[in-house]
């Protein structure tokens, strides 16, 4: 089966495909010198789907049916004309589950969730999450005020994060939300202050399909993990080299397993020594660097949105850096390639694997 990387850049849509996870083709970019934070393909359609945030015509949710070689004109997602608050950029893209294969969710900025139950034709507000009487303590993240997780689980549940706002669940398909920040510690507020119930910068979250409840989160200062859906929450970045960073991602079969990429904190964003990824296979007891092949020194971050995998066994890992390149790994991370180079600026990365 091949396999396609879609990686959004700075300067538009990269797309790189693969039919052996050895050698890539590149295909792109699309929407040049246009910011792209998200794509995604659609696993029950085939359809990709990208946010796309011009400087001059503002955001919009772009649809391909022929794997990007032409793209609709697409949607803007917009707040009501009397909303003190505008949509700004488009930050994730989710499909549902395949018991919903017409809908599809969007977070945004300035932090807001949006729900299409036509395949994309048109989308509306989830109004429930910025009606919540928390959102007068959301405030921007260095990189925005952005919804940039949403991870519907089943046709009930719904998780969001937004920066700096917290995590959110909705249990009843959207019609209300709750705060799950219990016990996560916002590091950067005062002694005191630093476990409010919403505010916190949360970086990610993963949801574990092979165990229902449990999610993983980077938080700005953290690695933590629940297994009960977010009531509670559980620091599981003791023996990381630093427990900052931006991606997380949950192993799709092994509920023990996940990925992160340990930054410096703050100023100095970028890796201790090696720029790798950490894997846990103990749910989050010990954690240990798989960096064969990639580069000793790098002052290199990833992003969010720059850490994914293709479901596929052996596991394929992939990751794209701020200054342009993408790695990847068809044994589960024991083994890196640099399929890219020399891109620009990279927001984020998603593995397919196509039929």
């Amino acid at each position: 089966m091949d396999v396609m990387v879609l990686v959004g850049t700075a300067k538009g849509l990269f797309r790189f495909r693969s039919r052996d996870r050895k050698g890539w083709r590149m295909e792109g970019p699309d929407f040049p010198q246009t910011p792209c934070y998200t794509a995604v393909m659609d696993p029950r359609s085939g359809v990709l789907f990208a946010g796309v945030n011009s400087e001059f015509y503002g955001p919009s949710i772009r649809r391909s049916r022929d794997f990007g070689a032409t793209w609709d004109a697409g949607v803007v997602p917009a707040y009501g004309a009397e909303d003190e608050e505008q949509v700004t950029r488009v930050w994730a893209i989710a499909p549902a589950g395949a018991d919903e294969p017409r809908t599809l969710f969007a977070g945004v900025e300035a932090s807001g969730l949006f729900r299409s139950d036509d395949g994309g034709d048109t989308w509306a507000e989830v109004a429930a999450l910025r009606r919540h009487p928390t959102h007068e303590l959301w405030g921007p993240g260095y990189g925005g005020k952005c919804l940039h997780t949403v991870l519907p689980t089943d046709r009930q549940t719904i998780y969001t994060a937004c920066s700096a706002g917290g995590a959110y669940r909705s249990t009843d398909a959207g019609e209300s939300f709750a705060p799950i920040n219990a016990g996560v510690e916002a590091r950067f507020m005062p002694e005191g202050q630093r476990y409010p119930v919403a505010g916190q910068c949360v970086h990610k979250l993963s949801f574990c399909e092979a165990r229902p409840g449990r999610v993983w989160m980077q938080n700005h200062g953290g690695v933590y993990r629940t297994d009960d859906g977010g009531d509670t929450w559980h620091d599981v970045g003791g023996t990381l080299p630093g427990d900052f960073g931006f991606p997380v991602l949950a192993h799709p079969k092994d509920p023990d397993t996940a990925y992160v990429i340990p930054l410096q904190a703050d100023e100095k964003r970028w890796a201790k020594g090696v720029l790798g990824v950490w894997s846990t296979e103990d749910a989050g007891a010990s954690w240990r660097p798989i960096t064969e092949g990639l580069p000793a020194v790098s002052f290199a971050s990833v992003l969010r949105d720059g850490l994914d995998h293709d479901g596929q066994d052996p596991l394929g890992l992939y990751f794209g850096t701020t200054s342009g390149t993408v790695y990847a790994s068809a044994d589960g991370g024991r083994h890196w390639q640099e399929i890219a180079a020399h891109l620009p600026r990279i927001f984020s990365v998603r593995a397919a694997t196509m039929a």
